[in-house]
């Protein structure tokens, strides 16, 4: 498996010359590096007016391996070619290193660029990317490869270390200026080391073809370029400037530590690389760094497995317009008066403090009053306060906050809690929560736990993460209030005056909810119904030889169909057709045929197999393939009246043209679909030309279903001949 890294933009406060000056001072060896040896220099070639430099080294790596696998290697170093390109009139140094030891065995790619900062030129930024292929070593193909991520990371932390050791060593000096290159300075000569000791002589070692175990090479020269965007967020003070935005934003390493916390090297690059993902497949929805984390974060930073349940949460989040639910719920008068929970201040680590008395709630009156949705939506509604007040706590505390603390007092907990809807609802709550809103649980203080809570945890731990669950913390009785209990956490000045503090709450008391505003079961199930099917998305089923077909009728020329999907499971292919005809009755692909009953979507085919494309109906569009995860969105302007169908198929995978065989590859993607089975979640409108916005190059729908969680959307754009669909 190919491992990959991507820095984050790092930045020198330095001009470019001056830091160039502290690069050259890391040659021919570092004693800030013990593992760099030595380097040779193989190659220099300079161009005629001197602006250009380039200069090739023979680096030799003392690595920190096992003797055992050194000896059955066969070699005591490891060995490294670096080339690096400097223009000194473009301010840039491009550096790329590769492995020469066991380049058969093990491939390391590296690349390095320092360059002007794009908002201020006198400093410089630094950005590196790296890529580690273990093919074979010997059977040891997985402890090399632990020992590469190691040791590549513990050189990249190290890295702006070792510049900002040599830029104070030429301050020491009195070097703080060095010349930018000009036309008539011809080549300047940087300022050379003063107080190192003489170039060693590189190691002479027989040269076997070899494996190098990558890490160190050019992993110590910092880390970073191109901080456009991000690094003007990170010079404002609001928070909420500071958003997931076009591709050509790049993440500043100072912005990570400040608004994301510390992370590792490879933390970083697992950020960096799911958040590219995103921009790349969902355009206009990617959700905040913040976000990403949190999912990454759950997943103990397996990028892989954090991507599946990120795009299934914000899939989810579209369905059903989770981002608007803050502006679109209002909490019904019985909610206000009988649930027991509110926010309260914040904890001694500046988190938002979350407070439900869930002893004295009614959750059977709750539940029979207003239903199971009502609740589900009030509790998501108060996830999405917790957010926001998580992102205002970071702005004002100065330092990450990403989750909320709760307290839950259990006092008045009894088995008229244990009634069996209730915690129905109660489980049902706890599994889309933690699905989409992982980590934002800092901590949970439990007070005052009685004898049936055992009964009551034994039920709903097992739908609780196992990371969460650390999180507990519980109190029987009044141990709360001694060492180790509540002010541990909570100033004494915010403890609640029901808990024997001196803060007044406004949490409510709760208390029995009147059985006169108890709903029938009936009304119960039509208004669950209702409140779960208002999203204007539908969900539609594609199998193998069974495309899901939409019919809009236009009556008008020149009108214009939007529509914005996201593949939810396996990839299709999006075609629009154009008929003057109308469609036989659509007919209803029944799903028992392919062995799968599908409750969450339809599958609906309107062209009749005897049609003839050409002569029964046409393309209007080319047909465009869509992977899982993907989001599109797009328009096609309407050039005659008639019958145009959408049309989602399943993708079959191309076979390879030599031998007519599938590849390897397609085989396993194929696998992948279980039953042949895709599914699509879609919304479609068709806007007259009375409707429109601006030119015809500028459409916008004025119904957008885009993700709020990156605050910033885009709208689809369209060419004037026909439509563009953007991803």
């Amino acid at each position: 498996m190919v491992q990959k890294y991507q820095s984050p933009v790092r930045v020198y406060k330095h001009p470019f010359e001056l830091v160039m000056a502290a690069y050259e001072r890391r040659f021919p060896t570092c004693h800030l590096i013990p593992m760099f040896v030595a380097s040779d220099v193989v190659d220099e070639e300079t161009s005629e007016d001197g602006s250009t430099n380039r200069i090739e080294r023979r680096c030799a790596l003392d690595v920190d391996a096992p003797r055992l696998l050194k000896r059955i290697a066969g070699v005591d170093y490891v060995y490294f070619i670096q080339k690096n390109t400097l223009n000194r009139k473009e301010r840039t140094l491009h550096i790329e290193s590769h492995n020469e030891t066991f380049s058969n065995r093990v491939i390391i790619h590296e690349t390095c660029c320092y360059s002007v900062h794009p908002e201020n030129e006198d400093w410089t930024c630094f950005e590196q990317t790296a890529s580690l292929d273990i093919k074979s070593f010997f059977g040891f193909e997985s402890t090399v490869e632990k020992i590469a991520m190691k040791q590549y990371a513990s050189s990249i932390k190290k890295g702006k270390e070792i510049i900002e050791y040599y830029l104070k060593e030429l301050e020491d000096e009195g070097i703080t200026h060095v010349p930018r290159w000009t036309p008539s300075s011809l080549s300047l000569p940087l300022p050379r080391p003063t107080s190192l000791s003489s170039p060693p002589v590189l190691p002479k070692l027989a040269i076997t073809p070899a494996v190098s175990i990558p890490l160190a090479a050019e992993a110590k020269d910092g880390t970073a370029q191109d901080a456009k965007q991000d690094s003007i967020a990170l010079q404002a003070d609001s928070l909420t400037e500071i958003l997931a935005g076009t591709p050509e934003d790049k993440l500043d390493a100072d912005y990570i530590k400040r608004y994301l916390g510390d992370l590792t090297p490879l933390q970083e690059s697992c950020l960096i690389r799911l958040r590219k993902w995103l921009q790349e497949t969902h355009k206009g929805k990617i959700p905040k760094d913040e976000h990403i984390l949190r999912f990454l974060r759950a997943r103990d930073f397996n990028m892989d497995k954090a991507r599946e349940i990120l795009c299934q949460s914000l899939t989810w989040r579209k369905q059903h317009q989770v981002d608007y639910l803050l502006e679109t719920w209002s909490s019904p008068q019985v909610l206000q008066d009988y649930y027991t929970g509110g926010w309260h201040h914040h904890d001694r680590d500046g988190r938002p403090l979350y407070i439900l008395r869930l002893g004295q709630m009614d959750t059977k009156g709750l539940v029979r009053a207003l239903g199971e949705e009502s609740l589900l939506r009030h509790v998501l509604s108060i996830n999405e306060e917790g957010l926001r007040r998580c992102e205002e706590n970071t702005k004002v505390f100065g330092r990450p906050i990403s989750c909320w603390t709760c307290l839950v007092d259990l006092e008045g907990l009894n088995m008229r809690h244990l009634w069996r809807p209730g915690v129905k609802a109660l489980l049902r709550i706890i599994e889309v929560v933690e699905a989409n809103y992982p980590e934002t649980l800092g901590r949970l203080l439990i007070l005052r736990a009685p004898r049936v809570f055992p009964v009551l945890w034994t039920l709903v731990s097992p739908f609780i993460d196992e990371n969460t669950r650390k999180k507990f913390l519980i109190y029987a009785g009044n141990d709360y209030q001694g060492p180790g209990g509540l002010v541990d956490y909570i100033d004494k000045e915010i403890i609640p005056d029901f808990l024997g503090g001196e803060c007044m709450c406004e949490v409510p008391e709760g208390g029995l909810v009147p059985k006169s505003m108890y709903r029938t079961a009936e009304e119960l199930e039509n208004e669950d119904v209702r409140l779960w099917t208002e999203t204007i998305y539908q969900s539609a089923s594609i199998f193998k030889g069974a495309p899901h077909e939409l019919l809009i009728e236009i009556i008008d020329a020149s009108s214009v169909i939007t529509w914005d999907f996201d593949v939810c499971k396996g990839d299709v292919v999006f075609n629009i057709y154009h008929s003057k005809r109308a469609p036989q009755a659509p007919r209803k692909d029944p799903l028992g045929a392919h062995g799968i009953t599908s409750p969450g979507g339809n599958n609906v085919q309107l062209i009749d197999k005897s049609w003839t494309l050409g002569q029964d109906y046409s393309m209007v569009e080319s047909p465009l393939t869509c992977k899982e995860g993907e989001s599109v969105q797009g328009s096609h302007i309407t050039r005659w009246p008639g019958f145009y169908i959408l049309q989602w198929k399943f993708h079959n995978m191309p076979a390879c043209s030599a031998t007519n065989l599938p590849r390897v590859d397609d085989v396993l993607a194929t696998l992948q679909v279980s039953s042949h089975k895709c599914k699509v979640m879609y919304y479609t409108e068709v806007l007259g030309s009375e409707d429109f916005r601006g030119s015809m190059t500028s459409l916008e729908s004025s119904h957008s279903g885009f993700s709020q969680l990156s605050a910033a959307t885009t709208s689809s754009n369209q060419s004037q001949s026909s439509s563009m669909i953007s991803r």
